[in-house]
């Protein structure tokens, strides 16, 4: 059974695309990325459910259309309309590091241990907000929610295997909370 823990979001269903079967979907990965994925696995009914993709094309640049195995009409593929699509972090971590290390999206780090350039504990990353025209890491420190800049520009590096990530953080952020 797939758990919610192994998952990253990586787009959204939209709307079928004819009467064969085929959808319209907007993702947050490029096509390379996604046709290295062993499948598309979505929340069906509080269930998450794999897909495997027979055909992928683009249609725009952050559309493509997806003929999904099992799937050959209309009524069907209406099912996964405005569902989010997600894909195994660890196919999508042997993807993204066959290809760019940093190509994965920010909520892949959604659990990692955030320390400073200097090595200290800050928190660990819970959440990310991107509705903001800057995208924030929300950190739980010690209780008190911390948000942290989301940029590469402070990011110094990060460890997948242990899931920790540490950055240079602007001088006094660590004290807003105080």
């Amino acid at each position: 059974m797939i758990t919610r823990d192994e998952l990253i979001a990586i787009g959204r269903y939209n709307k079928p695309h004819g009467v064969a079967g085929e959808i319209s979907a907007t993702i947050d990965v490029d096509l390379d990325t996604l046709q290295g994925l062993s499948c598309l696995v979505t929340d069906i009914d509080g269930i998450f459910v794999p897909f495997f993709v027979n055909a992928c094309r683009p249609k725009s640049q952050e559309t493509v259309l997806l003929t999904i195995d099992g799937i050959d009409n209309e009524k069907e593929v209406s099912r996964l309309v405005n569902h989010d699509i997600y894909a195994l972090k660890r196919d999508y971590r042997q993807e993204s590091l066959d290809s760019d290390a940093d190509g994965f999206p920010l909520d892949y780090f959604i659990g990692f241990e955030l320390r400073d350039s200097d090595g200290q504990r800050v928190g660990e990353i819970t959440d990310v907000d991107e509705q903001t025209e800057n995208a924030i890491f929300i950190v739980d420190r010690e209780g008190a929610e911390l948000m942290v800049p989301a940029t590469d520009e402070l990011i110094v590096e990060f460890d997948l295997d242990k899931k920790v990530m540490v950055m240079d953080l602007p001088q006094g952020l660590l004290d807003l909370n105080d």
